[in-house]
């Protein structure tokens, strides 16, 4: 390849015409700042007009490499060499070339391959990249601005939408909200604080106050915890991932699952600071000494209801699942949440009732407590009800079944599927169930002594007459198994002999490890639940017995769905167990007042101080078979209490531990392959001593329990017809109390 002539170059420059030099041949300034010669400043400044009207060939050409004067060395070789010492004589500002002044070099310059530019040194010449670079996107400005410009129209909208819809939000949760301040009214003077939590609290501090060594320690470890949450933090934000654990509490943590409270680093400190606090000062109050345990355990309780009503995960502003879902609809979840936030403000005529499910999926009667039966008798307290059998025979002694009066029966027989009635019916099994009374302010005198004899007394009076049968076989369940247990004892001192089994599911006699429920008996609360009732009759509200047993489970019950429903505007689900839930019934004041005074604040039955009937009442005197069924994770009736309340039976006694808690611990229909239970031949003095020894066997334990309950009812007969008993049948199943709402 031949090399260009040398002198074709001067001659395209030395013909374009130059402005008037009316500049000195000072020193210029280029964009960084350094002061280089004149001439070298008119060539930077002439190259933009000089790559204007030059062809590619003769742009590649026409490349000066950098005076001396700027200690920059040329990457060029000679030929580019010798065009910087031509001498060319400019001005300090120079116009543009005319397009003819280009075409001569043109028409001379050989063909040639085009030759590749020069690299041109990034970090020392600082002006050649910025003439090159600017001229390009220029072209492509007016698109881009079309396109800004409908990306703005589209965000504008978006941004309407969600302003509007945060409007109507606020503006439906005010109007609940007011709604509910003028329909307050006094209903006598409102203990301030009914728990009795502020004379723990104080207790709590004295102790603490007492051993400093103690505080010093807690709050090292903390300040410890949150050095190293904030060294995790800086590694994160400098790009490491590997950081610290999170806490052990961090994992299974519902609260949390959104993956956003792990992905971004502001949520993740708000979750770690979080735990790290709440943990500290739930643990620090656990550590204090020479405190009496209830008055201990009040403290407790109360500090962990605070903490977790202070989770980040409650507010809106802090969850970060909350905000995407506000962001994905545009403000629609939020008038959602909001819409129900009032429907719930509304239904609970003032106070906030909690919806947990839909319950206009299901009916009672009709896609619940279907299985097929017959009221065969009704009294002022219960309504019997005789299950169809579903199998050619059945047993000769039938099974009656008391469950508590504190919900309604159908916990037994939600759906076909997960119903114990109907499972027991096809088991050849002759079912009956009390139903119990929705009772109103007319029955505020009901006493206990009164479901004691007109209870299970006349129920088992009314099965035995129905069936011919001599004895029949019991189950209580909760509440409805203390009171079975106390009639039980009172039918051995008469010597009563109508029993001839008894059942209990998840139902405690010695109250003295009765759990957290405990914390609401105190002389102090009893009061305020008093004033309660006066306030609404002489009956205990049906949601109030309800908000007690969601407090127990704050998290699970309370506000995982004060998020889902309102922060996140979700659709409620079908669950039936939560439909019956939310199924409450009210109870008398005498009655209910009784049963707490008695059994959870006096422990009478376990000391021996409990009459009903005139008769002093002793488990110890009950020989029939029991049977007793505890939940692991029961929170109502823990498994202790329950395993201690049995070792006061007289007579023998099979323990039985189900996985879950009160209710689905007890409703797990063997077709579910859900849990699992322990077993243990032996019962001996402690529940730790009887698990220790418990072997663990998979699934319901249902098919256990028939097998138990079969050896002691007697030889089968053929099946009983509901309709050719003692009684003419009333009305078809589930009857009319269930129905009654509260």
């Amino acid at each position: 390849m031949t090399k260009p002539p040398q002198k074709a170059a001067p001659k395209t420059v030395t013909k374009a015409p130059a402005a008037p030099a009316k500049a000195k041949p000072a020193a210029a300034s280029t964009s960084a700042g350094v002061k280089v010669p004149a001439k070298v400043a008119v060539k930077a400044a002439t190259k933009p007009a000089t790559k204007a009207v030059v062809k590619p060939e003769v742009k590649a050409a026409t490349k000066t490499a950098p005076a001396k004067a700027i200690a920059v060395k040329a990457p060029t070789k000679a030929p580019v060499k010798a065009l910087t010492k031509a001498p060319v004589k400019v001005s300090a500002v120079a116009k543009p070339a005319p397009k003819p002044a280009a075409k001569p070099v043109a028409a001379k310059a050989p063909p040639r391959p085009e030759p590749k530019p020069a690299p041109q040194p990034q970090s020392q010449t600082k002006p050649q990249p910025q003439a090159q670079a600017k001229p390009q996107p220029r072209a492509e400005t007016p698109p881009n601005r079309a396109v800004g410009a409908s990306f703005d129209a589209e965000n504008l909208r978006g941004l309407e939408a969600l302003s509007l819809n945060i409007v109507k939000a606020t503006m439906t949760a005010q109007s609940a909200l007011a709604k509910t301040v003028f329909k307050t009214e006094a209903t006598g003077a409102v203990n301030a604080d009914p728990f009795q939590v502020a004379p723990a609290m104080t207790e709590i501090m004295s102790s603490l106050a007492a051993n400093p060594n103690k505080l010093l320690e807690a709050q090292s470890e903390l300040m410890t915890g949150y050095l190293q949450l904030w060294g995790d933090v800086s590694r994160r934000t400098l790009g490491s991932e590997a950081g610290v654990e999170a806490p052990a509490q961090t994992r299974g943590d519902k609260r949390f699952a959104d993956p956003h409270w792990e992905q971004n680093l502001v949520f993740d400190v708000m979750k770690q600071s979080y735990l790290l606090s709440s943990n500290w000062i739930n643990k620090l109050i656990a550590s204090a000494e020479g405190i009496d345990p209830v008055v201990k355990r009040r403290a407790e309780f109360f500090t962990k209801l605070l903490t977790d009503a202070m989770s980040p995960s409650n507010f809106l502003m802090t969850n970060p699942a909350a905000l995407q879902t506000l962001m994905d609809t545009k403000g629609e979840s939020l008038v959602k949440g909001m819409e129900k936030f009032a429907e719930d403000m509304a239904r609970g005529d003032g106070k906030l009732m909690i919806s947990q499910a839909d319950y206009s999926r299901f009916t009672v009667g009709e896609n619940v407590a279907t299985t097929p039966g017959k009221v065969v008798w009704r009294g002022p307290y219960f309504e019997l009800i005789q299950y169809d059998a579903t199998t050619e025979q059945v047993y000769e002694t039938p099974l009656l079944i008391f469950p508590p009066w504190i919900n309604k029966f159908y916990i037994l027989d939600l759906q076909a599927k997960n119903s114990l009635i109907k499972w027991l019916t096809d088991q050849g099994f002759t079912v009956f169930i009390t139903s119990w009374v929705n009772p109103d302010a007319s029955m505020k005198g009901t006493t206990f002594e009164d479901y004691m004899f007109g209870g299970v007394y006349e129920a088992v009076n009314r099965v035995k007459e129905q069936t011919g049968a001599a004895q029949v076989n019991t189950v209580g369940y909760c509440i409805g198994g203390t009171l079975l247990g106390c009639t039980l004892a009172h039918m051995a001192e008469m010597g009563d002999k109508s029993v001839s089994s008894a059942t209990f599911f998840t139902a405690q006699h010695d109250f003295s490890k009765a759990g957290d429920l405990l914390l609401f008996t105190s002389e102090s609360w009893l009061k305020e639940l008093e004033r309660q009732m006066d306030a609404a009759g002489g009956v205990l509200p049906g949601s109030a017995m309800a908000d007690t047993f969601n407090s127990l489970r704050a998290n699970d019950l309370i506000w995982s769905f004060f998020v889902n429903n309102y922060l996140m505007g979700k659709d409620l689900t079908p669950f039936d167990l939560l439909c019956w839930n939310a199924d409450q019934t009210r109870m008398p004041k005498a009655l209910h007042m009784f049963y707490l005074r008695k059994f959870y604040g006096e422990n009478a039955l376990t000391k021996g101080e409990l009459t009903l009937g005139g008769v002093k009442i002793d488990l110890k005197k009950v020989k029939i078979p029991i049977f007793e069924q505890a939940g692991r994770e029961d929170h109502i009736a823990p498994p202790a209490s329950v395993y201690t309340g049995s070792r006061m039976f007289g007579g023998p006694v099979t323990y039985v531990l189900a996985g879950s808690g009160h209710i689905a611990g007890v409703v797990n229909p063997p077709a579910a392959q859900k849990y699992m239970h322990w077993l243990n031949d032996k019962h001996p003095a402690t529940f730790e001593e009887w698990l220790s020894g418990a072997v663990e066997h998979p699934g319901s334990w249902w098919p256990y329990w028939s097998k138990w309950l079969g050896e002691r009812s007697g030889k089968k007969i053929p099946a009983r017809n509901t309709s050719k008993g003692a009684f003419k049948p009333l009305m078809d199943a589930p009857g009319s109390y269930v129905l009654v709402k509260s």
